[in-house]
């Protein structure tokens, strides 16, 4: 861990309110979502973990059977509390409409309507938007002192950030407001433009679709300022001093060259990486080089001990590489600490396993 920081991860979970995890799939971060809440927990925090994986990873890490899209608590003898939840994006978005709806019937005429039954779960961005509005909804209406945030696996750091901003961009659209102008009093010219466009588009798409899109419109007319205000929230709650991301990598050249990638545009969204874990990283036996190592077992050959001293080698080649790769890394998201956890004897699939990992994550 990085001595000039002047913060170690520890002090994340004590002092933040929120943790965001974001790095690209399958290098843990669902895991160490986990064990964040879990240690905020232990230092007497009532603490809460939102994944988004549908693999349903983190409920087995916690020993449940399975998650549903409000908290559950998860008993231990910890001081404080842990809760986790697994975002449904569907009941997330419809929770959102009655929020934002004027009356019970506009409520239901949106959540009737083949479009938005359609897009409401499929439409590009849907899960980091849901997801963020999850947190607001968190940090708005519940009294939790901590919530961690596993964000979904992607390729684009910035989707979950992006996505409050898109929907202003999508309510704010011409073509949105083409649409709906028949039903606004807009000028004639307009509602002819609109008229052609339409006509335009069920040729291609079916004209059942292009009813069901209208009138999916013309129910969330009134809402979209609503909906805007709201986006305008969860980016003030993203960019707010007590909210920390965590980048979590893996050791391997694409996936720290992916980790490097998000490192650069978090920095150009003016966001800093606040801690840096590594995950499955080859532990080193000895402070010897490889090239020393190999002359070493050289003295023994035929022998165990060679054949040892040949595998120690080995390993410290493989741990020297991987410091190499995250070399260039750990320079961009300086003076972040770097938190290296190595790889464990099974795999993590219960409260133990996350307790293992916190050791690793939280030693001093």
């Amino acid at each position: 861990m990085s001595a000039t920081s002047g913060w170690t991860l520890a002090d994340l979970v004590r002092d933040k309110e929120i943790v965001v995890c974001t790095g690209s799939g399958g290098v843990g971060k669902t895991t160490t979502a986990a064990v964040l809440a879990l240690e905020g927990a232990r230092l007497g925090r009532k603490s809460v973990v939102v994944t988004i994986d549908p693999a349903k990873r983190l409920a087995d890490a916690l020993g449940l059977e399975g998650l549903s899209d409000s908290p559950t608590r998860i008993e231990g003898g910890w001081p404080g509390e842990l809760w986790a939840l697994m975002l449904d994006t569907k009941s997330t978005f419809d929770a959102l409409v009655v929020k934002h709806s004027e009356s019970q019937v506009q409520a239901e005429g949106i959540l009737a309507n083949r479009f938005y039954r359609n897009i409401s779960g499929a439409l590009s961005g849907t899960q980091e938007y849901m997801a963020m509005e999850k947190l607001y909804e968190l940090h708005d209406e519940y009294d939790f002192e901590l919530i961690v945030v596993d964000t979904p696996p992607t390729r684009n750091a910035l989707d979950f950030l992006e996505a409050p901003k898109r929907l202003t961009r999508f309510l704010d659209h011409r073509l949105y407001r083409i649409v709906m102008a028949p039903t606004r009093g807009f000028v004639k010219a307009v509602n002819v433009a609109a008229q052609a466009f339409l006509r335009t588009v069920s040729k291609v798409v079916g004209g059942d679709v292009v009813k069901d899109a209208i009138a999916f419109f013309q129910a969330f007319d009134g809402m979209e300022e609503g909906f805007k205000l709201r986006a305008q929230h969860v980016l003030r709650l993203l960019t707010h001093d007590q909210t920390a991301f965590v980048l979590v990598a893996a050791p391997h050249h694409d996936t720290v060259a992916e980790a490097t990638y998000f490192a650069q545009k978090l920095h150009e969204a003016d966001i800093p990486v606040r801690a840096l874990i590594v995950n499955r990283m080859h532990p080193r036996f000895s402070d010897a080089s490889p090239a020393a190592m190999h002359e070493r077992a050289k003295t023994f050959t035929g022998t165990d001990l060679g054949g040892l001293y040949e595998n120690l080698s080995d390993f410290l080649m493989v741990a020297s590489k991987e410091e190499e790769h995250l070399a260039g890394l750990a320079e961009r998201v300086a003076p972040a600490p770097v938190v290296r956890v190595p790889y464990l004897r099974t795999d993590v699939h219960d409260l133990d396993g996350l307790a293992e990992v916190a050791r690793h994550l939280f030693k001093e």
